[in-house]
């Protein structure tokens, strides 16, 4: 009989895995894909030309890929395209580098005081409520048609965003970290350091991402108002003579500093914040 019972136990004892020694499954996103944010833009590439070689596009409204880099070489070689590229990127840096300092210091005051959270953060939350290209007008009569005005709107497309992040990752900093540090009687500059600074890095890389893709997207808008160079100017002009190859190379400039320009946020936010434990990580 209890022969019988061990050979009928017997299938299920080897048959089956314990529930103890059963593999997990994997729920995280796997090893990182080498140069894998280049996927899309290639797929995208390989579309467009194979539409444009199996004359599924209207070359006259989407002209080929090969057109529009033949073009490219054409303005770069005898056109203003360097001098267009060196005016944008004078204009989006000085716009981006004001809103920078201003959304920092404006985060820190508003995050660490509440005088300064009083006085700061429903003003800028008022700005953030009035559609920033709505001030050009207004920023014309206050500062004239020239360079300035652009620049100035271009810092608060950017301050926006790094202020709201920077100052949400503030307000989140735990408050058993300050409890802490007034235990440990940290200095003011070594709680800011020690504490705030790395509490508030995450929120901030976060809002220094958005801030430089909005100077791109304002920086195509401004250099189409009164401007006699740029990459903006350029391409209104070429829409005024139908020339969509023109337009093209702008924005495809355009989508090569963007995303190189985001690419050297998100590889520094990853030198900075090494020590996290992230999924993208």
């Amino acid at each position: 009989m209890s022969a019988v019972t061990t050979t009928a136990a017997l299938p299920v004892a080897v048959g089956e895995e314990p529930a103890q020694v059963r593999r997990r499954r994997r729920l995280s996103p796997g090893k990182r894909l080498p140069a894998s944010r280049l996927v899309g833009p290639v797929l995208f590439l390989a579309l467009w030309a194979a539409a444009s070689a199996a004359g599924q596009l209207d070359p006259a409204a989407i002209p080929a890929p090969w057109t529009v880099l033949k073009t490219g070489v054409h303005l770069w070689t005898e056109g203003t395209l360097p001098d267009d590229i060196l005016t944008s990127l004078q204009r989006a840096a000085s716009g981006f580098a004001i809103g920078l300092a201003a959304g920092i210091v404006l985060a820190l005051a508003s995050g660490l005081t509440r005088v300064g959270e009083a006085l700061i953060d429903g003003t800028v939350n008022l700005n953030r409520a009035i559609p920033t290209l709505g001030l050009i007008p207004l920023f014309i009569l206050w500062l004239g048609i020239g360079e300035t005005f652009k620049i100035a709107i271009i810092a608060i497309v950017v301050y926006i965003p790094i202020y709201l992040n920077t100052h949400a990752a503030l307000s989140g900093i735990d408050s058993r970290f300050v409890e802490l540090a007034e235990v440990q009687g940290l200095s003011r500059f070594a709680f800011v350091r020690q504490i705030v600074i790395p509490g508030a890095l995450p929120g901030f890389f976060v809002g220094l991402r958005l801030g430089v893709t909005g100077s791109w997207l304002g920086l195509v808008v401004l250099e189409q108002i009164n401007a006699t160079n740029g990459l903006g100017y350029m391409m209104f002009q070429a829409q005024n003579y139908g020339q969509s190859d023109v337009i093209l190379v702008g924005l495809v400039v355009y989508g090569i500093f963007g995303l190189a320009s985001d690419s050297a946020v998100r590889l520094i936010e990853r030198r900075v914040l090494s020590w996290r434990r992230t999924l993208s990580s």
